[in-house]
């Protein structure tokens, strides 16, 4: 892959910002307000305008700090940086807002995906590494700090350049070689559409972290004393649960003596009582006759509460009347976010008690209506499931009457089934009514699970690729099980030509890449929804606080609420255009205005 010329000369920047350099280098056109930047020593930065090909268009810069060098350039700059935690908490903490950026490292995660590399290392240094023939570090990993109200993806520090090489001249090698990667994928235009978003939802992520879940530990701690009851000295368990244990033995007899919170315990004294159990989860209890099953069914619940969202992570998360998760963007296999510590995307809803606007504040709750079926009718464009999805009322009522004789809850579960791979028994018979009716929605999932079976690659209607079945799914956050392995594009055979002895791997395999094309697709569609709110809650007092892959909060001046619930719609509809082109789809939300998250549901 080509490199960058010489060393771009380094000048300290006016003060009256030199940053409107005029862009002059050779090679590509100018490109007006794209500027790489990289941290320097003392806090100062680096920072150079790039032509169309990533290469230097005019001098290098250094600027006091980050929050000079973004002052000193239009609004519209598209940063481009390695990652963006290591520059924005330095711009917020001057009050200093990005509008766009290009973080390095997230691009490179999604075209090693779509390379077929998904899984190798991602950081700067790797792919500097990789240009230039040299051994590759692997990524440091994040350790969820629970007792930590703020654990860093940094905390141990980025993996470094090796010795010699210039971090400016190593993000513009990387990035001109991006750009001209993305140029070779499937579809050149999407692929930098979908990057474009992912480097967005960096921003985002980071802005929520900093404002904040409202969040009243006063009421946070009487829910627990209702609850849980009063805690014991020392490190016992508190009233409640003390109480449910000493049911639990008493139904298994006298002398016994169950711990419900050790699975191992709780099968044993099953056994004892002549009930054999596979494990202890709640939905194998409810199907026994037991007089213990229903304190320890209770007793989970409020074990749950109790280690989850106890005490403890009580005076850990809360700071200020606001709890502050780390948000990882694409956290998931399927572009999904997750959190880094804390449970953020996993708020029980007693525990949504806790959530309450600030005086004069509310929150803007909104649901994404029922998306993953109208992300499937629109990257299917099946006729009659846009239809479905474009009307104005119920999508799974609409569906019913269409080809489940107006039994919604069949209507739901066959369209559900299609997606996440229930393909027998009564879901063959769903699949087969639904196939008749929308033959391009089913073939579309269909032709995904075949090249999955057959470890082919998997790609979203922009272009985010299903990692390969070693790297696992979404540790239960998205219901996803394992990926299919690197292979050709989508596409392949007739249904009839499946293999018929494939194995549980590969119909693992199967059932992930049908859903992924799918789910996938949802957080594109997604994180392009957080971009364009952002940019419309820009002028107002609201802060974006909560965001998981079909609900957003927004919390704002009570006045504002009414533009804000607008934006939102508005937010959605952009893009879905932007995401799958012009369709019939409505991307439709549930939105309640309320000063406490428990009253929006």
């Amino acid at each position: 892959m080509e490199e960058t010329g010489a060393r771009p000369a380094t000048r300290t920047a006016p003060a009256a910002g030199g940053g409107q350099a005029p862009a002059t280098g050779s090679g590509g056109s100018p490109v007006a307000g794209r500027w790489a930047l990289v941290p320097a020593a003392g806090g100062r930065v680096r920072v150079c305008p790039l032509d169309s090909r990533g290469r230097p268009a005019g001098p290098v810069y250094t600027e006091e700090s980050a929050a000079a060098a973004v002052r000193a350039r239009p609004r519209t700059v598209r940063w481009v940086w390695r990652a963006t935690p290591e520059v924005q908490h330095a711009l917020a903490a001057a009050g200093v807002r990005v509008e766009r950026c290009y973080e390095v490292e997230t691009a490179e995660a999604l075209l090693l995906g779509h390379e077929g590399r998904a899984g190798e290392p991602r950081s700067l240094p790797a792919a500097w590494a990789r240009l230039h023939g040299r051994p590759v570090p692997p990524d440091r990993q994040p350790s969820p700090r629970e007792t930590d109200p703020q654990p860093s993806l940094f905390e141990t520090g980025p993996v470094p350049l090796p010795d010699g090489a210039d971090p400016l001249e190593a993000l513009l090698e990387v990035y001109a070689a991006q750009l001209d990667r993305t140029a070779r994928a499937e579809h050149p235009d999407r692929m930098r559409l979908l990057l474009a978003g992912e480097s967005a939802g960096t921003l985002v992520a980071g802005e929520m972290t900093a404002a904040g879940v409202p969040w009243s530990a006063e009421i946070h701690r009487a829910l627990l004393d209702e609850l849980l009851g009063e805690r014991y000295a020392g490190s016992g368990l508190p009233r409640r649960l003390v109480e449910l244990e000493e049911e639990v033995s008493r139904a298994f007899g006298p002398g016994e003596r169950v711990r419900p919170d050790l699975p191992g315990d709780v099968l044993q004294a099953f056994a004892r009582a002549g009930i054999r159990l596979g494990s202890t989860r709640a939905w194998e209890l409810r199907k026994v006759d037991h007089p213990a099953v229903e304190p320890l069914l209770r007793y989970k619940k409020l074990y749950r509460l109790y280690t989850a969202h106890g005490w403890s992570w009580l005076r850990s998360w809360v700071r200020d009347g606001r709890f502050r998760a780390e948000y990882v963007p694409g956290g998931a296999a399927s572009g999904r976010w997750t959190t880094n510590g804390g449970g953020a995307l996993q708020i029980p809803k007693v525990v949504r008690r806790a959530v309450v606007a600030e005086p004069g504040w509310r929150l803007v709750v909104a649901d994404a209506d029922q998306m993953e079926p109208r992300v499937l009718a629109a990257v299917s464009r099946d006729p009659g499931l846009m239809a479905v999805a474009g009307g104005e009322r119920d999508l799974y009522t609409a569906l019913s009457e269409r080809a489940f004789s107006g039994d919604r809850d069949q209507a739901k579960l066959a369209l559900l089934g299609a997606i996440y791979g229930q393909t027998s028994g009564e879901g063959l018979r769903n699949l087969a009514a639904l196939r008749r009716r929308f033959p391009a929605a089913v073939s579309y999932v269909d032709e995904a699970a075949r090249a999955g079976e057959e470890g082919r690659l998997v790609r979203t209607h922009l272009g985010r690729t299903c990692p390969p079945v070693s790297q696992g799914g979404d540790g239960g956050q998205d219901g996803e099980e394992t990926g299919p392995e690197a292979g050709e594009g989508l596409g392949g055979r007739d249904e009839a030509e499946w293999p018929s002895d494939s194995g549980p791997a590969a119909r693992a395999r199967g059932r992930f890449a049908r859903n992924f094309v799918v789910q996938g697709s949802a957080a594109d569609w997604a994180v392009l929804m957080l971009a364009a709110l952002r940019q419309r809650l820009a002028h107002l007092a609201a802060e974006l606080v909560f965001f998981q892959h079909d609900e957003v909060i927004v919390h704002c001046p009570a006045e504002e609420a009414e533009e804000v619930r607008e934006a939102i719609t508005a937010a959605g509809e952009q893009a879905a255009v932007a995401a799958f082109g012009p369709t019939p789809v409505r991307f439709t939300f549930t939105t309640a205005v309320v000063e406490c998250y428990a009253d929006a549901k």
